[in-house]
């Protein structure tokens, strides 16, 4: 860097968020800052400006003066093997960080006073906080990138969607499925069934499909989520459930679909107060272990990304975060999100929300691929019984990067706290009209 400036931008893509981090001893962390900050000015650079530099602000004698300097820049024969002795340097950061993780953790595990399984915990964390900060090379020469999407052009097939199929025929109509490496964010106000919807998704996928899912539940256990599940799925009422009113009927119904269920590939974590980095290692570990074709997060709000003072910063930090990750695994994240009270605020303009309703951040908007907003009028309808008894629910697609907006139509059922097709004709999950205590289970 010292030799050549062109050399600078190498160095600073190659060590990419390690910067000035990956260098072992303090006065070559400095001197690299001081680099890149006067090449991120467009100021001329050589030894006599960063000399001048180091003066100025008092390093120069401190860091080592001239023999410093000439020392440095007499290390290396050349500049242009500059990326290759980044990598170097990045991996003996990588080695470093590997020691002190290990070290952590052998700590922890010698402490008597933490459970086993919470050590396990923590040493997964660690190591994977390690390998987070691997760089991988970002480039690639159009012709290949041209030869690619022709290949994936001439694989699909005429009405094979391109993505995770959701259950819902005209959502997927509308998307061709849940596209990987995209982020889909599916927002509404509290109790209007963002939950219900993302489970009903990660249920098809799993169930119907038998793809690898993952779900992660900051607001609810998984035990309470399996009993979503379950009742969803064999249309029995968990409020009567859980109040010992289920007939014999019910039981029946829960037999057959917990027979459906028992080797369906859909992962529950429900970790409360979970930080990006901490979600990012885990979806890593699953996605090597089983494989998961996509993800689901419920919801983003209840997540937190420590080292921000700002709560609209560190949404953004985990909206992200989230993003990165889908591009990384390259496979679609599906995160719930919670809208404001705007919406209810504008009764005479319609209740219907917008993007810019999303909470806390407007980086949510900009870092979704696609933007669902969830709407059911009789979630607003108090004393109207008409609008009430209303079973309607639109999905209201604000974004889609690379499709069409528009909204689908789906049909609620409070009861059993489920989304289905709106119109019959939606394969396993069409909607059914009205069940009966004679009803066959579907």
């Amino acid at each position: 860097m010292l030799l050549d400036r062109d050399a600078i931008g190498e160095a600073i893509t190659a060590l990419g968020d390690a910067a000035d981090q990956a260098f072992f001893f303090g006065k070559h962390q400095r001197l690299y800052a001081l680099i890149a900050e006067l090449y991120d000015r467009d100021r001329a650079i050589d030894g006599v400006v960063i000399r001048d530099e180091l003066k100025r602000r008092g390093w120069f004698d401190e860091l080592g003066g001239y023999d410093f300097l000439a020392g440095l820049a007499s290390a290396v024969p050349s500049a242009l093997r500059v990326h290759e002795y980044a990598r170097i340097v990045r991996e003996k950061r990588l080695l470093r960080q590997l020691v002190n993780a290990t070290h952590r953790v052998m700590e922890s595990a010698f402490d008597d006073a933490l459970p086993a399984q919470e050590i396990l915990d923590f040493a997964e964390r660690e190591i994977f906080g390690v390998t987070e900060q691997r760089v991988s090379s970002g480039t690639q020469t159009l012709p290949e990138l041209i030869k690619s999407v022709f290949e994936q052009i001439e694989s699909h097939e005429a009405g094979v969607l391109t993505g995770e199929p959701t259950g819902f025929v005209e959502l997927d109509d509308l998307t061709c499925g849940m596209q990987p490496a995209e982020l889909i964010i599916v927002a509404g106000r509290p109790s209007m069934g963002k939950t219900a919807l993302g489970l009903n998704m990660a249920e098809h996928l799993a169930i119907a499909e038998g793809r690898p899912a993952l779900f992660f539940s900051l607001e609810m256990s998984r035990q309470q989520v399996a009993q979503r599940i379950l009742c969803s799925r064999a249309r029995v009422d968990a409020h009567k459930l859980r109040r010992g009113r289920h007939s014999a009927r019910d039981l029946e119904k829960l037999h057959a679909a917990a027979d459906q269920i028992s080797s369906a590939p859909l992962f529950v974590d429900d970790t409360s107060h979970l930080s990006i980095l901490e979600l990012r290692a885990r979806a890593r570990m699953a996605y090597r272990k089983h494989g998961i074709r996509a993800l689901f997060v419920d919801y983003l709000q209840l997540m937190h990304a420590p080292g921000y003072e700002s709560r609209q910063v560190e949404v953004a930090e985990i909206s992200r975060g989230l993003k990165a990750l889908a591009k990384e695994l390259k496979l679609p994240v599906v995160a719930m999100a919670q809208l404001n009270r705007n919406s209810e605020d504008r009764s005479r303009q319609g209740n219907r929300p917008r993007m810019s309703d999303l909470r806390e951040s407007g980086a949510i908007e900009q870092d979704a691929d696609v933007v669902a907003l969830l709407h059911r009028e009789a979630y607003y309808a108090k004393g109207e019984p008409e609008v009430e008894e209303d079973n309607t629910a639109e999905l209201i697609i604000a974004k889609q990067r690379n499709g069409p907006v528009g909204t689908v139509t789906l049909h609620f059922n409070k009861q059993w706290t489920r989304f289905d097709n709106h119109k019959p004709g939606g394969a396993e999950l069409s909607y059914v009209p009205e069940y009966s205590e004679d009803t066959d289970f579907p």
